[in-house]
């Protein structure tokens, strides 16, 4: 008969995969982060706020709106998917920032403290987990795919792109990238509203 790992053991086991991951994951993103003040990864990450809550929310805004008054029922219906999961995503991760906090790897490597835990933050520079900026990108590059599939490699393309540059810039750790990401293709999956074959034939 096999002998029962103790409760305590498992969770000391699984404490110390925790802190290891962690380790892995600040030291990794410190080295990406090393060039962050350099003109060129700067204009990478002004360049990226396409991927900030504003610009997508108005890009979002702006298919819908395009797609009701062009009658265009595919762009319209794009455009409402693109919104909601938008909404969802953005939901999802403000809750998560403010229910925990991390140090963003900038100020990590400008001040030389770092903290996380519980309970969450308003203040951004303890907001770096997760990204929102990955989980907005990657919910509307989603329900872009979904809707226009020749549209797909670009769409994930620019969000894959959006989310690596928040490390390169140190805006946020790896982890936090991956875990934005998982958030925003969760919210359009839950939010996705299907493209009928009747709107197809109409679209």
């Amino acid at each position: 008969m096999l002998a029962k790992t103790p409760r305590h053991s498992i969770r000391a086991r699984a404490t110390q995969l925790a802190i290891g991951i962690e380790a892995a994951d600040v030291a990794s993103g410190l080295s990406l982060a090393r060039a962050k003040d350099r003109p060129a990864i700067q204009a990478m990450g002004s360049a990226s706020e396409i991927g900030s809550w504003q610009a997508l929310f108005a890009l979002s805004a702006t298919a819908l709106a395009l797609g009701l008054v062009a009658r265009d029922r595919r762009l319209a219906h794009a455009g409402r998917n693109m919104l909601t999961a938008g909404l969802v995503a953005s939901l999802v991760k403000t809750t998560i920032k403010r229910t925990v906090h991390r140090t963003r790897p900038n100020v990590f490597m400008d001040e030389g403290h770092y903290a996380r835990g519980r309970p969450g933050t308003g203040n951004g520079p303890w907001q770096s987990f997760p990204s929102g900026h990955a989980a907005l990108s990657v919910a509307v590059a989603q329900s872009v795919a979904r809707t226009y599939p020749n549209a797909a490699a670009p769409a994930y393309c620019a969000a894959a792109a959006i989310a690596a540059v928040q490390v390169v810039r140190g805006a946020h750790f790896p982890v936090d990238v991956l875990a934005g990401a998982v958030i925003g293709v969760a919210a359009e999956v839950v939010s996705h509203r299907p493209f009928t074959d009747e709107a197809r034939r109409h679209g």
